[in-house]
């Protein structure tokens, strides 16, 4: 059985942890940052961990 190949694009987006945990970064922060309140684009940076229903598929597209 061959191996898998790693998504590239899925790789370029998400992190897996020690632990398992897959971490993605967050969105809306490349442009029309004029517009945006500066909370808005405090609370935009950063990773955070992705959702549970993506898990399994960004898991399987890394190739873990």
């Amino acid at each position: 059985m061959p191996k898998n190949k790693t998504h590239s694009g899925a790789s370029k987006r998400f992190r897996v942890t020690g632990s398992g945990k897959v971490l993605r970064e967050k969105a809306g922060k490349r442009h029309n940052l004029e517009k945006k309140a500066s909370k808005v684009t405090r609370r935009m940076t950063g990773t955070t961990e992705l959702a549970k229903a993506d898990v399994k598929k960004a898991k399987k597209l890394l190739g873990r």
